[in-house]
């Protein structure tokens, strides 16, 4: 009990001093700021300076000389006579005789043209019947032939290979990779034989053939 009362007094006492110096501050006017010196603007009275005249500026004698001697040019009333020039005549050329224009060429006629190009192409179509029944006779060895078709069934290799033959083309088989037999028509000995010989399978048998060159 001893103790606990003296600490209590010793908290009051401390805070009656914090009181007695915080209490006054806080009431207190706050100091005033320190006024900064604003700046003195001085304006100036102008200068008198003193003005001279002038002199204004002589002409130079050779700027006068060369004046004078403008005007004493003495100025020219009379005309320049001018030499005539004798001119003269020019010879007229002699005439071209105009050569004669040759006459418009006949008018062609739409008729007689189209007859002579039909006539052109019947014979062109006659000379490939005649190329496509002429075959060629084949030669063997050959370097060239005739590749009609290639199949891998059996019965289609001999139904074209009898075809050809009774058109009266010289056919061969060969055996190719992947069960394949090719058909071929020849051999030829040079290439014209197997041209010819393309044009008639293609007259006769309505088959597209390809000129090959065959190795043996």
């Amino acid at each position: 009990m001893k103790y606990g009362m003296t600490e209590r007094v010793s908290g009051i006492v401390i805070l009656l001093a914090l009181a007695a110096i915080i209490v006054p501050w806080l009431m207190s006017d706050p100091a005033p700021r320190e006024e900064r010196p604003r700046p003195n603007l001085t304006i100036e009275q102008p200068i008198d300076v003193e003005r001279r005249d002038v002199p204004r500026p002589e002409i130079p004698a050779s700027v006068e000389q060369l004046s004078t001697q403008e005007q004493d040019v003495p100025a020219i009333d009379q005309p320049v006579e001018i030499d005539p020039i004798e001119v003269s005549p020019r010879e007229p050329e002699p005439a071209v005789p105009e050569t004669a224009q040759p006459e418009s060429s006949q008018p062609r006629d739409p008729i007689a043209e189209l007859m002579a190009a039909n006539e052109t192409r019947q014979a062109s179509e006659t000379n490939q019947a005649n190329a496509a029944d002429a075959v060629p006779s084949a030669s063997s060895p050959g370097d060239w032939a005739v590749q009609v078709g290639s199949f891998g069934e059996p019965a289609n290799v001999e139904r074209l290979t009898e075809q050809l033959e009774n058109q009266g083309f010289q056919v061969y088989q060969r055996q190719r990779k992947g069960n394949l037999t090719t058909v071929f028509v020849g051999p030829f000995d040079t290439a014209e034989k197997g041209e010819q010989a393309m044009l008639a399978v293609k007259q006769r048998a309505n088959l597209q053939g390809l000129l090959v060159r065959v190795k043996e």
